[in-house]
């Protein structure tokens, strides 16, 4: 959830500005490494909006996840089998699912593809072979995401990434047009993939259609069961989180979100290298993403919205058809998110005020990681016990709080620190070898 950055760049987060007339080349300035040793990025090798931007979207992710933290698994599929759907929380819930749903994770999948790119160029210009480095790289991640699956939340998403890394890096120097048709081309597949279930239901009269009944809309027994085990202890939330996580990881992943996921990173590699993650692009080109985004995506998951309300919610629609129109409108909706940070970033009055998201960016995997703790202790029975108390007006207050820490939080740390705890770790199981982490030397007068 970092990047190593060898391009055109902005210097880190708190030390200068970030404005445009700080852009420099860092591989016209560095100097040949003649022991060609893989490092991690400097620095002031950072693109800062290429942070902002992914700052931003890992405060959008909490959206969405805070569901998961608080509610019945069904509940983040089908609102309609837990809580409150009237009123504000109704709002809470269309805004949601309209401006997040698919939408930071969308564009995360995108950066984390960007950061191949960059990590792989800056190592290549050191003159060392990156491949060793790269999957080093993902394994750690992969065992990270492992042991935040198992140990804290199944909706871990760092395992998935790791995975797809692998997969998408032989495809990195791609021209970019092919990896743009190409990742398009695997995002179609579990939009396919839909449909064909769709058409291959079980017979609802039998024991397997309401197997999967109880996970679209749970009896009431079913429901008191997975409260009960929420506000339990860790042990009796680890069983169950155990068989979700392998479900995840064994069904989830390999038939639906390593397409979509691989799809996105390899679209993200050609969007970078077009420009549009570092505010090279013209106005003209965020605009029109913006006008895209509003004209199409939003009415488009609107529509969607309106014929899953019109068919009751009924699982035969709402999972596979109905799932259709935000499945392809949040795209659109991302690709709106993106310009709307981009063009923000092209404002010098505006630079200054995303700022913190910047700070939050460069520390990514720490904030992702804060988030289950944070959530995790304020929900499950071994925390605060709020497990299904809180409605998703609550949600929402307790995800705008959660923004506020980490936006104050972000910049002080890295004010004192290099990087993340979390990013320190990786970077060092990477390298073998762990750099300094205070700024010390960097702060005496």
């Amino acid at each position: 959830m970092s990047d190593d950055t060898p391009l055109d760049v902005l210097p880190a987060l708190p030390i200068v500005d970030p404005g445009p007339t700080a852009l420099a080349s860092a591989q016209d300035n560095a100097a040949p490494d003649a022991e060609a040793r893989p490092a991690p990025v400097a620095e002031s090798e950072r693109i800062v909006a290429l942070d902002t931007l992914r700052g931003f979207a890992l405060l959008g992710i909490l959206v969405m996840n805070i569901q998961s933290f608080a509610m019945i698994d069904a509940a983040y599929s089908n609102p309609t089998s837990f809580g409150d759907l009237t009123g504000a929380n109704y709002w809470v819930w269309l805004l949601s699912h309209v401006l997040a749903d698919q939408k930071f994770i969308t564009i995360f999948s995108m950066l984390f593809g960007a950061g191949i790119v960059l990590m792989t160029r800056r190592q290549e210009h050191r003159h060392v072979r990156p491949a060793r480095i790269h999957y080093r790289r993902m394994l750690v991640l992969a065992i990270f995401g492992l042991l935040h699956a198992y140990l804290f939340w199944s909706g871990d998403i760092l395992f998935c990434y790791a995975f797809c890394g692998m997969l998408v890096y032989p495809l990195r120097e791609m021209q970019p047009r092919r990896q743009l048709f190409l990742g398009l081309g695997l995002i179609v597949v579990p939009s396919v993939l839909l449909a064909i279930f769709a058409l291959c239901l079980p017979d609802p009269s039998g024991t397997d259609y309401q197997d999967l009944m109880q996970g679209w809309q749970p009896t009431a027994d079913k429901v008191a069961q997975e409260l009960a085990i929420y506000r339990g202890t860790w042990l009796q939330v680890f069983q169950h989180r155990r068989q979700v996580s392998l479900w995840m990881e064994a069904f989830l992943v390999p038939l639906f979100l390593v397409w979509r996921v691989g799809g996105l990173m390899l679209v993200g590699m050609a969007c970078f290298k077009f420009g549009l993650f570092s505010a090279r692009a013209s106005t003209k080109t965020y605009a029109a993403l913006m006008a895209s985004a509003a004209c199409v995506g939003v009415p488009l998951i609107l529509l969607g919205v309106h014929y899953i309300f019109q068919s009751g919610w009924r699982f035969e629609y709402a999972k596979f058809s109905g799932e259709q129109y935000n499945y392809w409108g949040s795209i659109l909706v991302s690709f709106g998110w993106v310009g709307v940070i981009m063009l923000l970033f092209k404002q010098a009055w505006a630079r200054r005020l995303v700022r913190p998201l910047a700070a939050v960016g460069q520390m990514a995997l720490t904030n992702y990681l804060m988030h289950t703790l944070i959530c995790t202790t304020l929900f499950y029975g071994y925390g605060l016990g709020w497990f299904g108390y809180v409605d998703r007006v609550g949600q929402i207050e307790i995800v705008f709080a959660i923004w506020a820490f980490q936006l104050l939080v972000s910049p002080v740390w890295l004010h004192y620190f290099r990087f993340g705890p979390a990013e320190w770790l990786w970077r060092g199981l990477t390298y073998r070898q762990f750099p300094a982490l205070w700024r010390r030397a960097e702060m005496a007068p």
